[in-house]
């Protein structure tokens, strides 16, 4: 992962932080739950997001990694590991 891309999603990771606490001042608050779903819900979408972008450019460094080292078999099982724990 390239610097500018780790400093992307590290920005992304601290916005859902603050997002999180939030939510949890809302409930602490007394807010309802419809609002509670509703925030939660951008909560789950935004970690997708992060994670949609974490898992692409895995893709491509994995892509990269098993092309340069000629193991292609070993690196696209591991690849395939990491995306199922991600679904």
């Amino acid at each position: 992962m390239s610097d500018g891309q780790r400093h992307a999603i590290e920005a992304r990771l601290a916005r859902i932080e603050g997002h999180v606490h939030g939510v949890h001042r809302m409930a602490h608050d007394g807010r309802g739950y419809p609002e509670l779903v509703h925030q939660i819900v951008a909560i789950r979408a935004a970690l997708d997001s992060v994670l949609q972008a974490i898992v692409k450019d895995l893709v491509e460094e994995f892509v990269s990694s098993a092309s340069a080292k000629g193991r292609a078999a070993l690196v696209v099982e591991e690849l395939r590991e990491v995306v199922a724990s991600a679904l």
